[in-house]
């Protein structure tokens, strides 16, 4: 039996450069974006939500999983690419470093993970809920870069930048049907998702 597959990405949070980024939350935006999806009953065929370990991500899956009633698990592995190297960067400096993490998937800018390195992480990881997983559909949250590096991978393409979810603070999601299938369509955000199948 066929499933649905979707990776949502969280979206946005309390920027506090005094903080891990691993531990920043959800700012009041981001939280009642996520409770808007969370009643929108969109989700009600999901049977297991799978989460990065980073507090935002746990604090994006929580809602769906207590409005859907699933079973949840916090996966280590998946947190976005490693960026302890620098810590916080100011947003035109991250979206430069960004730029070549992207442009040069082997190489490691400025101490960070590798896009290559971390690409075949979060496919592993999911390869591995994939096979271990109830029947049903199964909704993955984590980040935009993982995802991004998930999303090419997925749909057969190099790793760029040019598939990553874009400015507007995340929240964005993809689905695909299995993990031979391409993803249906390019990332989305949750509210235009929501518009597209609501019923």
């Amino acid at each position: 039996m066929q499933r649905t597959i979707r990776y949502l990405s969280h979206p946005q949070v309390y920027v506090d450069p005094n903080t891990p980024i691993p531990e920043w939350s959800l700012n009041e935006a981001g939280k009642n974006r996520v409770d808007v999806l969370a009643k929108s009953g969109l989700l009600a065929g999901t049977k297991l939500i799978v989460s990065s370990a980073e507090t935002k991500a746990i604090e994006t899956a929580t809602p769906l999983v207590s409005a859907i009633g699933c079973d949840f698990d916090i996966r280590n592995k998946m947190h976005e690419n490693d960026r302890s190297a620098t810590g916080f960067l100011p947003p035109d400096e991250f979206e430069t470093v960004a730029d070549q993490f992207f442009a040069h998937p082997t190489a490691s800018v400025r101490g960070w993970e590798t896009a290559q390195a971390a690409q075949s992480r979060i496919v592993a990881e999911v390869e591995d809920c994939l096979r271990k997983a109830p029947v049903g559909d199964i909704l993955f949250v984590g980040h935009g870069g993982v995802g991004t590096l998930l999303f090419c991978h997925l749909s057969g393409y190099g790793i760029s930048r040019e598939y990553d979810q874009g400015p507007g603070g995340g929240g964005c999601i993809f689905e695909f049907s299995d993990f031979q299938d391409r993803p249906k369509k390019r990332w989305q955000t949750m509210e235009s998702w929501i518009e597209a199948n609501g019923r």
